[in-house]
């Protein structure tokens, strides 16, 4: 049985451009697949200023960034997984995106994947860990009709 999503979204922030919701749970549901079971997101769509604090607070970087992690509570009584939050803050998605030459859609994407993946477990603290995350990305995301984000 394929992975069940109950997503909450809020949105904060919505300029430059923001993705819907329903493009939120495709993408984050591309990140669960292979997985079984129940979860559940909540995903925080920021400006700069919430992105900075936050940041600031949880990692000692007084600077917003594209998408923050926080894991979950694990596991309910019903048996649901509670991946957690991700934050994803639309100013610095817009601005890599530009600078990276993609699309939004193609950053957002990224953005959600690459949250999902953490609050899994992966990582890209050392070399090997970033190659591994990096990889399932690519996979991840050309099944979503992306190319890969690293070239």
């Amino acid at each position: 049985m394929p992975a069940r999503l109950q997503l909450d979204v809020t949105y904060s922030a919505r300029r430059p451009w923001v993705p819907t919701t329903p493009d939120l749970r495709k993408w984050t549901l591309a990140a669960l697949a292979g997985r079984s079971g129940s979860f559940a997101l909540d995903v925080h769509v920021v400006g700069s200023l919430r992105s900075r604090r936050l940041n600031a607070r949880y990692r000692g970087k007084d600077r917003p960034t594209n998408v923050l992690s926080f894991a979950g509570a694990g596991t309910s009584p019903e048996g649901r997984v509670h991946l957690g939050e991700l934050v994803i803050c639309v100013p610095v998605v817009a601005r890599e995106a530009r600078a990276q030459g993609k699309t939004p859609a193609q950053h957002w994407a990224h953005m959600a994947v690459h949250g999902v993946l953490h609050l899994l477990g992966f990582d890209h603290e050392r070399a090997a860990e970033a190659r591994k995350m990096a990889a399932i990305e690519v996979q991840i995301l050309d099944r979503l009709g992306f190319s890969n984000p690293y070239l």
